[in-house]
């Protein structure tokens, strides 16, 4: 188990890390030099728009890549889906500026941020399945927090590159030329993925489907027929944890650096401290959840982050180093309590023939409805000089709506299942 799920972990890091090097890059240079036309406002919109269109890809890539999980095994999903995003994210770092060849720029940044996307949108299911279908049932949780830590990773690499980048190189450098070197890096970190995935076995469970002759032919239309209700509630219940991500990594440090005029090394150092306690609690809070169930702890996180939303807003606008690390870490506290037993919660709630296509398109529905737009709502409700409370509403008001939709979603942890069963029947055995 460890074997498997530290090869999940680095597949996901990798992936992610394809996909948060692009999110810092548009925080800071693709801007003005991809829309140099644009009012830096405007700039920062558009840039975050390319950003957004990688969300947008990525239930499309889970459609995609999820028939071939259900279909042909886990196993293909999780090379296919890495080599594409490596692929396209060392392309960006090679796109020529708008002042080289003028509106093929954005174009060409548009499409390989939909490449990303795609691949991005398969590789979740696969690296979660491979863990959550191998893993013994009292432990699943556990072991399939792992891929949850993938993001972390990958984000701390990314924004560590960038970090060390922007301490090094002067304004004029980081701005030609520094700002590719990550993208760059993304080509040597997908073939290390590749070494280590080429040797992972199918999972138990669809060897069995597949021996049985029982795999889903059209997984994707089987699901949105027989399970849209479940699609809908899953995507909604995790718009929170992207929004909150998202709002903390990628739009608050373009709104500091910007309005508030703190330094971009600072800056990110602050959101790379919170990210790396987020990965670092994400196994504990996965244990939790073996023990008390999946639910409760979504819901936990659900309010904590409703609750939170405020004051992550006022410690932001201090421009204080410390005091923004303490917002930025009580925010993703609050996600983390989520995301980290949602590897587990989502395959559980679906039947193992269609489980690789509705657990992904469900946590990528959640990605749209709360990644891809936070960036740029948050940029235009924080246009103008006073606190941008209106971001924090905005949040708190996806926070209330990601607790309404758990609270209508099942517990499906099996021990916590099976204990609660079986005291209902004792409670009802006669005297």
């Amino acid at each position: 188990m460890l074997r498997l799920a530290s090869a999940s972990l680095a597949g996901t890091a990798i992936e992610f890390y394809d996909f948060f090097v692009y999110g810092t890059a548009a925080a800071l240079v693709l801007g003005p030099l991809f829309f140099p036309t644009f009012s830096p406002l405007a700039g920062t919109l558009a840039a975050f728009a390319t950003f957004g269109v990688g969300f947008v890809a990525r239930p499309l890539g889970s459609a995609v890549f999820g028939h071939i999980g259900d279909r042909y095994g886990r196993r293909p999903v999780l090379l296919a889906s890495l080599l594409l995003t490596g692929l396209a994210t060392v392309a960006v770092g090679c796109v020529p500026t708008y002042g080289s060849i003028g509106v093929a720029a954005p174009v060409l940044l548009l499409l390989l941020r939909f490449l990303q996307g795609l691949g991005l949108g398969g590789e979740w299911g696969g690296a979660v399945l491979l863990t959550a279908e191998h893993a013994p049932e009292r432990q699943r949780g556990l072991w399939s927090s792992f891929p949850q830590i993938g993001p972390a990773v990958g984000f701390l690499l990314a924004n560590g590159i960038t970090l060390g980048l922007s301490a090094g190189l002067t304004d004029a450098q980081f701005t030609s030329w520094g700002w590719r070197v990550p993208f760059w890096a993304a080509g040597l970190l997908a073939l290390a993925g590749l070494w280590l995935r080429h040797s992972v076995e199918e999972t138990p469970q669809f060897r069995e489907l597949a021996q049985r002759r029982e795999t889903a032919n059209a997984p994707l239309a089987e699901v949105v027929r027989s399970h849209w209700r479940l699609l809908l509630l899953t995507g909604g219940a995790l718009a929170v944890g992207y929004a909150v991500f998202y709002a903390v990594t990628t739009w608050s440090l373009a709104y500091a650096t910007e309005h508030l005029r703190v330094d971009r090394t600072s800056m990110l150092a602050c959101i790379m401290i919170a990210v790396a306690l987020k990965g670092a609690v994400t196994p504990l809070v996965a244990v939790l959840g073996d023990r008390y169930g999946r639910r409760p702890l979504c819901l936990a996180g659900c309010a904590l982050s409703a609750l939170w939303m405020f004051p992550l807003i006022a410690l932001l606008r201090t421009a204080d180093p410390l005091l923004m690390t303490l917002g930025f870490i009580g925010a993703l506290f609050g996600m983390v309590t989520m995301f980290a037993v949602v590897g587990a919660y989502l395959p559980e709630l679906y039947e193992p023939r269609i489980r690789c296509t509705g657990a992904a398109v469900g946590y990528n529905l959640g990605g749209v409805l709360g990644g891809a737009l936070t960036p740029l709502v948050a940029t235009a409700l924080a246009d103008g000089s006073g606190p941008p409370w209106g971001v924090a509403a905005y949040l708190t008001g996806i926070a209330l709506l990601s607790l309404g939709c758990f609270a209508l979603l099942p517990e499906t942890n099996p021990m916590v299942v099976a204990g609660t069963r079986t005291g209902a029947a004792e409670a009802a055995a006669p005297a």
